[in-house]
């Protein structure tokens, strides 16, 4: 997820939006929004969504048919989803929201503070994970690149030592010769 992926607010309801938009404002965040779920999929498809605020219940696809789509893609499997519902919770609501993978289930009205403390840390910790997978592919090449160098010197004949000008200086190896004895004593 680059630095400036958003934050898309979904909801049917303007003046929904428009509170959340007032709400997460002060974080600072990219926001964006979307008022059906086909238009929230197609945001989140173009990619730089890096949280989503969803509303469950919308006309036309649902906020849980957004979700079940995103959770079938590798490239928004990963992607946190904080659900909001007008009309309470119930056990089958959490049961299926939680199944899903969501980050949380918020019902309205919403606690703006409450709300910027839950966006500030899933959107920071989604961020850092992505920033660690990226730093582990680096590693990665880079550990493959280091073992294809190494496969390349061992194929090298091994030079013979050299001899140094003062016979009591020991002879001197040659590059990526070992000396096995030494390396016996370490273990």
């Amino acid at each position: 997820m680059p630095s400036d992926a958003k934050i898309l607010i979904v909801d049917d309801h303007e003046d929904t939006l428009y509170a959340l938009e007032s709400a997460l404002a002060p974080l600072g965040y990219r926001l964006s929004r979307a008022t059906s779920g086909d238009e929230a999929l197609k945001q989140v498809l173009r990619g730089q969504v890096g949280l989503l605020l969803l509303d469950v219940r919308m006309p036309g696809v649902s906020g849980l048919d957004v979700v079940r789509y995103m959770r079938r893609l590798e490239q928004t499997q990963h992607i946190p989803v904080v659900l909001l519902t007008g009309f309470g919770t119930d056990h089958e609501l959490t049961s299926t929201a939680f199944g899903l993978g969501v980050a949380d289930l918020i019902t309205k009205p919403i606690d703006p503070w409450a709300l910027r403390t839950k966006v500030r840390y899933l959107y920071d910790a989604h961020r850092r994970q992505l920033a660690l997978e990226e730093e582990i592919r680096d590693l990665r090449a880079l550990v493959k690149d280091h073992g294809k160098d190494h496969g390349e010197a061992r194929d090298r004949p091994v030079r013979p030592a050299l001899p140094h000008p003062d016979t009591k200086v020991p002879l001197q190896r040659a590059e990526g010769a070992h000396n096995t004895s030494l390396e016996q004593d370490r273990t």
